[in-house]
């Protein structure tokens, strides 16, 4: 079957001519990756080569990862980001929007908030009234990642206009490249935070433009978090002699989410929420709103089995069994992100573990966890199944082992030789000093009744309130004798 179609086209003389059109056969690569199952999976055999330099958000490359190891039990739980429910979708994701000028930060972010009719968002970083441009607004399980976005670096463009004329544009060029590296500055007098003096780093800017007519000029700056633009402005006014002020400001990027990234506007937002309640079209809401995972893919990444993933929404370390994939270039102390086999992130951790140590251990904590962003119990609870654990609950049921798995007066001998606590540590390896270590040693049966907890307070308040009592006693005695004391030598005054 032939991919064109033909088009005839009539001319006024009544001629016609035919045209042959190719169909376009070829799919787009959102099409694709919203409609394909992207996920990581186990290798019985020998390992197959992939071309994964167009899967989406965190599982971008992930062949060019380190192989810890290829073998682990595939959970049917959870989603690849793309492919979440609309309700999920909408609560695990971030607007890249351009702020309207005049209504401030929060306004905006409250009426993002109403018409998504969700409880909780937030911003990236606070932009003044009327400065337009990038604001990163997190819905609901997002917000978990604002504290990082806030803190990374932004770039702005600028209008600036100088009091007075001055002699070159180069003389203005200089007097910019002069302000760079970590400046002093105190906030304007209209400003969101307390006006004290403080640092803040300019890290590269340039002059686009500068009209000598009207003494003003345009520039882009990239700076850190918190750098006041507009008191910039005014160092450059002093540098050059003549005074200057801000005109506009325009934020062209916050973090790693730029003005080209699919930046939308309210109106979108409005668009896209109506055409989903009237006519349940959800396209346009998932090109408006992203998933959080599209903040993290600058970070370094791990990938985690399955099975390890809920514990590790409880809390647990991350230890270097339940680890699949790890990338390179990991230094201790960095930032990464720890994801599922789907692309699925589940916490932002500080890296205690370089890329060579993963790769010559075979135990050990590869990181611990900053912030927690996958909801707990998404995927199902895998740890405490083992045999050991499945015959301690089994007593414990039957009243042989305490509610906490301790040893009462109904344990059996062969448990206290057998059973080994690793909880209990070491007198003589806490005496010199390394009491993380602990000895593996054999659990004893209480040869005492455990006193109550409820006796044992009654007893130490009954204690304490006899021993109130008699301090304050002695406490009157000593009031009364020196009473006493300064009657007596006040009559001995007057009788002299």
């Amino acid at each position: 079957m032939d991919d064109t179609t033909e088009n005839i086209t009539y001319y006024d003389d009544g001629s016609a001519k035919k045209k042959k059109k190719k169909k376009k056969s070829e799919v787009s690569l959102a099409e694709v990756q919203l409609s394909t199952e992207f996920r990581v999976k186990p290798l019985g055999g020998e390992p197959v080569a992939l071309d994964t330099s167009k899967w989406p958000l965190l599982l971008k490359n992930f062949h060019e990862l380190n192989v810890r190891t290829s073998h682990y039990t595939p959970l049917e739980f959870g989603c690849s980001p793309l492919q979440r429910p609309i309700q999920e979708y909408i609560r695990a994701g971030f607007i890249n929007l351009d702020k309207p000028s005049n209504p401030s930060s929060h306004e905006v972010v409250a009426w993002i908030k109403r018409i998504l009719r969700v409880e909780k968002t937030g911003h990236s970083g606070t932009l003044d009234p009327k400065v337009t441009g990038c604001l990163i607004v997190c819905i609901e399980r997002a917000t978990r990642l604002v504290k990082s976005q806030q803190s990374a670096g932004k770039e702005y463009v600028c209008i600036f206009r100088l009091h007075a004329a001055v002699d070159s544009v180069s003389r203005v060029r200089q007097c910019l490249e002069q302000l760079k590296g970590a400046l002093f500055q105190r906030p304007p007098l209209i400003s969101a935070v307390k006006r004290q003096l403080r640092v803040r780093t300019v890290y590269e800017s340039k002059l686009l433009e500068f009209e000598a007519n009207r003494n003003m000029g345009i520039f882009w700056v990239s700076c850190e978090a918190g750098t006041y633009i507009r008191t910039m402005c005014v160092h450059l006014g002093l540098l050059l002699g003549v005074g200057g002020i801000m005109q506009e400001l325009r934020r062209v990027r916050s973090g790693i989410q730029s003005e080209n990234d699919g930046m939308v506007t309210m109106h979108d937002v409005m668009d896209a929420q109506y055409m989903y309640d009237h006519h349940k079209d959800e396209t346009y809401l998932r090109r408006v709103i992203k998933p959080m995972e599209a903040l993290l893919t600058s970070h370094k990444r791990i990938i985690m089995k399955d099975s390890a993933v809920n514990a590790v929404c409880y809390g647990a370390k991350i230890m270097l069994p339940g680890v699949l994939r790890y990338e390179d270039g990991i230094e201790m102390n960095q930032e990464i992100v720890i994801i599922t086999t789907k692309g699925e992130g589940i916490a932002l951790g500080v890296a205690l573990m370089t890329t060579a140590t993963m790769a010559s251990c075979d135990h050990g904590v590869v990181a611990k966890i900053k912030r927690v962003i996958m909801e707990r119990d998404t995927y199902p609870r895998k740890w405490g199944l083992g045999p050991q654990a499945s015959i301690k609950k089994k007593m414990i049921v039957g009243g042989l082992l305490d509610q906490h798995g301790k040893a009462n007066e109904n344990t059996p001998q062969e448990w206290l030789h057998k059973y080994v606590d690793y909880r209990i540590i070491d007198p003589l390896k806490a005496g010199s000093g390394n009491v993380l270590e602990k000895s593996p040693t054999p659990v004893k049966a209480p040869s005492q009744p455990v006193e109550r907890k409820r006796e044992r307070e009654a007893g130490s308040d009954s204690e304490s309130q006899n021993g109130e009592v008699k301090d304050e006693e002695v406490e009157r005695k000593k009031k009364k004798e020196k009473k006493k004391k300064k009657k007596a030598k006040m009559e001995e005054d007057d009788a002299i």
